[in-house]
């Protein structure tokens, strides 16, 4: 893995009088720097020619954009914790987070990969700041709580459906400690034991299989897939798209390998898993 080399003085002022607000390039993980940065500005770029008054749309288009990128898992597991910015692989959550990100920064009319760097920041992690592996939003209801909070997305699972909900505690990583290397260190186990405190006895509302053909999707709305595995919110994320009139999903998949629109309608792609109760539906804020 490649890191990024530290700055001169003088392209840092440069970089600090474009964005104060953005993260310090020496402090971000690359997987490669000239890579990674000639395809955040070359999508960046492609997708703030379309239009603004159909956001959906151009979320499809930057998620398109990387179909047929590899999946790869564990590519944010390093220590210490830094933003890492990686556009040649991705696992569902990366890729999800890599394009609303993209969108979030052609939304300021933007395009320079310094403030998608500062938006995908804002996005993973708790407050907007990297603060230790704990600060990651490793749960996807820990996810949309604290970006609902920074008015960057919101839930309309009830809005578009009659949703079912489930109680549960949110503790798997912590229950499961042996599957995260990170958790490892008793400071950083201790650490992720408090964040998980505030979901306790958590509401979850989805709708069921069943429902989602009569839910009212839009093209770019983000799923996550919830399950009946005790302690876990949700196993899979992804990003809508429509083909013949119905519902996919866009997103990175362990099983092909590879970024890809998965070829089954969503409903039955969340039915082909025993483990699966249905979805939560995100939309980016207008």
């Amino acid at each position: 893995m490649k890191s990024i080399i530290a700055t001169s003085i003088l392209a840092a002022s440069i970089f600090i009088s474009t964005n104060v607000n953005a993260a310090v390039p020496g402090s971000v993980r690359f997987n490669n720097e000239a890579t990674d940065t000639t395809n955040i500005t070359n999508v960046l770029i492609k997708a703030s020619e379309l239009p603004y008054n159909d956001r959906g749309k151009r979320i499809e288009f930057i998620a398109s954009q990387f179909i047929d990128k590899p999946y790869k898992g564990g590519t944010l597991e390093f220590q210490p914790e830094q933003l890492t910015v990686n556009t040649d692989e991705f696992d569902c959550t990366t890729l999800v987070e890599t394009i609303v990100a993209m969108e979030m920064t052609i939304d300021e009319r933007r395009s320079s990969w310094r403030d998608f760097i500062y938006n995908l920041e804002k996005l993973r992690y708790r407050n907007g700041q990297v603060d230790g592996y704990a600060s990651r939003l490793h749960y996807i209801s820990d996810w949309i709580v604290d970006n609902t909070h920074k008015g960057i997305i919101t839930d309309v699972t009830a809005r578009i459906a009659n949703p079912a909900s489930q109680i549960k505690s949110l503790d798997f990583m912590t229950s499961n400690r042996d599957k995260y290397p990170a958790l490892k260190d008793s400071a950083t186990f201790e650490q992720m034991k408090k964040a998980e405190m505030g979901y306790r006895s958590h509401k979850i509302p989805y709708i069921k299989t069943i429902g989602i053909k009569e839910a009212n999707l839009k093209t770019g709305d983000i799923v996550a897939i919830t399950t009946d595995i005790k302690n876990l919110d949700v196993t899979h994320i992804g990003i809508v798209v429509f083909r013949d009139g119905k519902p996919h999903l866009l997103h990175a998949s362990s099983k092909a390998g590879k970024v890809l629109i998965d070829p089954l309608p969503l409903e039955n792609y969340v039915r082909r898993n025993k483990h699966n109760t249905g979805i939560r539906v995100i939309r980016m804020k207008e």
